[in-house]
């Protein structure tokens, strides 16, 4: 399959880049542009913004989020290796055994480190 085969994704990707970048511009040049304080104002779920947006944040969230992060990169792995067990036989089941373990290793250290409490201790 050649060149000729993609004729017609290329053509539409043409198109609708085409198609974006026309709407942008005729937005630009025909829309009214009325800044005003309300406008300009932060949008917080319909809420009028309180205090600074340059807060600082404990370092615990940041940590949270990342270890999320890590276990749901975890179940995304899981889910194809699930669908495809009893073909990959015993070298799939020790594969994903190795990998879960390596991120039992790393949630018992973290827990250990206490990184998971929310508490007055310090990481």
């Amino acid at each position: 399959m050649g060149i000729a085969g993609y004729t017609g994704i290329l053509i539409m990707v043409a198109v609708a880049a085409a198609f974006g970048g026309v709407v942008v511009l005729l937005s630009r040049l025909i829309g009214k542009r009325q800044e005003s304080r309300e406008k300009l104002m932060p949008y917080e779920c319909g809420i009028d913004p309180t205090g600074n947006a340059r807060r600082r944040f404990s370092i615990k969230f940041y940590i949270t989020a990342m270890l999320f992060i890590i276990f749901d990169i975890e179940a995304v792995f899981l889910y194809p290796w699930a669908v495809v067990y009893r073909s990959l036989k015993i070298f799939g089941f020790i594969e994903m055994v190795v990998f879960v373990g390596i991120l039992l290793i790393g949630f018992l250290y973290v827990w250990k480190k206490g990184a998971l409490e929310w508490g007055s201790k310090s990481i």
